[in-house]
């Protein structure tokens, strides 16, 4: 197996993505190539001791900003480490591609370079949604906002698939967003899906509402990327502000200082049950090759972590088998 990463991606590409990719294949014995410029990443290996031979340097450029137009961008800027990392892939050079590079000019990349999964209509951002059961995967987060009800059954299957071969939940259930429970409810994007999703051999569960979702209900969460936007960003704002209320209140004196303290362990659990770095990436779903998309602010631990999740995701062999399953409709 033989990653490719895009060294220069992200807020802290290419110290960070360094240091993490040389953790991963320590602890992992990951083959890698790093994508990106060579006097750099040279330089910034020299730091560390690792397998020499399982670590490559791909030459690239120039880099993909976040202020930069996706579309344009990897038209462009041919030799930036996200297009030469995503040729590279198509190429057949490596087995699978990472970046916490903009999400926008990845998906870019990975539908007009390495190209979508044969029959589906729309790749989908995945993200790992944190809940009191532990996690359910949301799609999508972002990457079509306006939906057919056909896509939203390619993204029901393949999350489950996801799901089952790559996190190792057993027939994952399914949930489509909604403004109520019951069949009949929300607009007719919403009904048609249900109906479609319903006659499908998937474990759907009907219709959620969204104070359902942090309870982990469901495993996985469908909704087109508007509304699973919505629903990322707002549950991204209501756990910092939780969290900032609770330091306010735990600092205000001597007594809740000390109550602090005594709760600083289960505090942190809390904490890590909710940090993104757990799990590392969101899968492109519905690529023709995996695609891990790492978070912007990725440190070292969450790029390692984001690699182990590709590695499970190209072990699992995810995209053969929604190849093989996307057609199936099961009449109930």
């Amino acid at each position: 197996m033989k990653i490719i990463i895009d060294a220069m991606g992200g807020d802290n590409g290419p110290i960070e993505v360094i240091k993490g990719t040389v953790d991963a294949v320590n602890e992992y014995g990951v083959n890698v190539i790093l994508v990106g410029k060579e006097d750099i990443i040279g330089n910034e290996l020299k730091k560390y001791d690792y397998p020499k031979d399982k670590v490559e340097i791909l030459g690239a450029s120039d880099i993909i900003t976040n202020d930069d137009d996706p579309a344009i961008a990897i038209r462009r800027k041919k030799d930036s480490s996200m297009v030469v990392g995503c040729r590279a892939l198509a190429d057949g050079m490596g087995d699978g591609f990472i970046s916490a590079g903009s999400t926008g000019a990845l998906l870019a990349s990975g539908i007009f370079i390495v190209k979508r999964i044969d029959g589906i209509d729309r790749a989908a951002l995945s993200v790992v949604y944190p809940t009191k059961n532990g996690f359910s995967l949301l799609l999508d987060a972002g990457a079509n906002v306006d939906c057919k009800p056909e896509y939203l059954y390619q993204f029901a299957l393949m999350g489950s698939v996801y799901m089952e071969k790559v996190m190792g939940i057993k027939s994952p259930t399914i949930g489509l967003v909604n403004i109520g429970i019951e069949k009949g409810k929300g607009n007719t994007l919403s009904k048609e899906t249900y109906d479609i999703i319903e006659r499908s051999h998937l474990n759907f569960k009907g219709n959620i509402e969204a104070r359902e979702l942090p309870s982990g209900v469901v495993d996985v969460i469908v909704s087109d990327g508007f509304v699973g936007n919505v629903v990322l960003k707002l549950t991204e704002g209501m756990a910092i502000s939780i969290f900032s209320i609770l330091k306010e209140e735990f600092t205000k004196n001597f007594r809740t200082k000390l109550g602090a303290m005594l709760l600083r362990p289960e505090l942190k659990n809390i904490k890590g049950r909710m940090d993104y770095r757990e799990q590392g990436g969101a899968p492109l779903l519905g690529i023709s090759k995996p695609i891990v998309k790492a978070h912007g602010s990725s440190d070292a631990f969450a790029i390692k972590n984001a690699i182990n999740q590709l590695k499970k995701f190209i072990e699992k062999d995810v995209i053969k088998i929604i190849e093989e399953n996307m057609h199936v409709l099961d009449n109930k």
